[in-house]
């Protein structure tokens, strides 16, 4: 599929030792949290051509149904597009693991079925511009399907995420935004909000600034807007 020109660097995004991390926390999250369940939640029924957005290493193809005929997943960080392109060759459908940025995704226009935003609109430096590449690439009616991290609903937790957004948060946890409106943004961004609900990762226990969630659908109008 010939490629957008683009002159974000091939590693867009440098972060080895959150990455390592990553790498470990993610697979036992998966099991203790019931990430795993969210993530089959989040693409039960895609069908076509689907572009992943920040595919991490990897964890959401085991989950991808079978009537998806290809993955092409962006991801900018080195360390993670390995494991990525390693859990890939497991994959059962096709998927293309290829380096990118979401502020600058490298493919055509219009050319894909649905997206998918995983745990990453948290941590993309500029959210306007990422879902508005994420809207430029949809085909129109296309899907994008997001589990994203999100502001809390409690006026207490949401002080806390601010604070520790402008802190210390994003350097210990490779760029993580918690307090962030994905909501709103997505809204703002162009699409259409379909069916969606917040939810709380894990669901019993300690609530850390990153546990609220929201799972749920969004669309790229048929019919384009006049600005």
């Amino acid at each position: 599929m010939p490629l957008r020109s683009t002159k974000v660097p091939r590693d867009a995004v440098h972060h080895p030792l959150f990455a390592r991390f990553y790498a470990r926390i993610s697979v036992v999250a998966d099991k203790n949290a019931k990430i795993a369940d969210h993530r089959k939640e989040l693409l039960s029924g895609l069908s076509g051509r689907v572009i992943e957005i920040g595919a991490g290493n990897g964890l959401n193809f085991a989950h991808y149904p079978s009537a998806v005929s290809e993955v092409v997943a962006i991801e900018p960080e080195r360390i993670l597009r390995h494991l990525a392109t390693q859990a890939a060759r497991r994959a059962d459908v096709p998927v293309d693991v290829v380096p990118g940025a979401a502020e600058a995704l490298p493919v055509k226009s219009e050319a894909f079925d649905a997206a998918v935003a995983s745990l990453v609109l948290c941590s993309v430096r500029d959210l306007p511009r990422a879902l508005g590449e994420i809207r430029r690439v949809l085909r129109p009616g296309g899907e994008l399907r997001f589990f994203e991290h999100g502001l809390a609903e409690s006026r207490g937790m949401a002080r806390t995420q601010r604070a520790l957004d402008r802190t210390v948060w994003p350097l210990l946890f490779g760029g993580c935004h918690t307090a962030r409106d994905t909501i709103a943004a997505i809204e703002s961004a162009g699409f259409e909000l379909g069916s969606y609900r917040r939810l709380q990762v894990p669901e019993g226990g300690v609530r850390l600034p990153s546990s609220p969630c929201v799972l749920g659908v969004a669309r790229r109008p048929f019919v384009t807007d006049p600005s």
